[in-house]
């Protein structure tokens, strides 16, 4: 019978990822992060279903608010932010439109671009849902240090755009794998 090597091989050769000639601390950072992004998106969908939206929706009227302080909010904008394609924001702000939570009007000087607001009544809604909004962020970040939350902050962009990439890789290889 054979027996299994001491050794676990490892599953990443990036350097940074390898603690103490291991990818154990890798490991043990995917299997957290993954039941993290699913409890996010719980979050998500259960704030939306407090307003009758979908987590999806409730992101995308947030996201207006927030960034509409910044200025104008377009739907390339707002895809882009929230790492999803213009025409499923095209798609779901139009029922927002629908619903009065949003307007949609073009903007003024390139008129295939939509601008986007939320309405009074969207404002209203959000208003609505702030006090468990809260209380549930301030529970999920709860003993996160101020220089833990902002090393999160700083490297989350270019580890969306590296799975992003990472994904891509693994269709390619998939494709191929399929062809053969």
């Amino acid at each position: 019978m054979e027996t299994k090597t001491a050794i676990t091989p490892w599953t990443v050769t990036h350097p940074v990822c390898l603690v103490d000639g291991s990818d154990r601390e890798f490991r043990h950072l995917v299997n957290g992060l993954l039941p993290f992004a699913a409890r996010l998106l719980s979050v998500r969908d259960g704030f939306g279903s407090l307003i009758s939206l979908t987590g999806a929706q409730y992101s995308m009227i947030r996201s207006i608010s927030t960034l509409s302080e910044l200025g104008e909010v377009t739907v390339n904008q707002l895809a882009d932010h929230l790492h999803l394609s213009g025409a499923f924001i095209t798609i779901e702000t139009g029922k927002l439109k629908k619903l009065g939570l949003i307007d949609k009007t073009a903007h003024a000087e390139d008129r295939r671009k939509m601008c986007l607001t939320v309405t009074i009544a969207g404002d209203r809604l959000l208003n609505e849902l702030l006090p468990v909004q809260q209380r549930i962020n301030d529970v999920l970040f709860y003993g996160v240090s101020l220089s833990e939350f902002k090393v999160l902050c700083s490297v989350i962009d270019r580890l969306v755009a590296n799975g992003d990439r990472a994904a891509i890789d693994l269709e390619h290889l998939q494709a191929r794998r399929n062809h053969n």
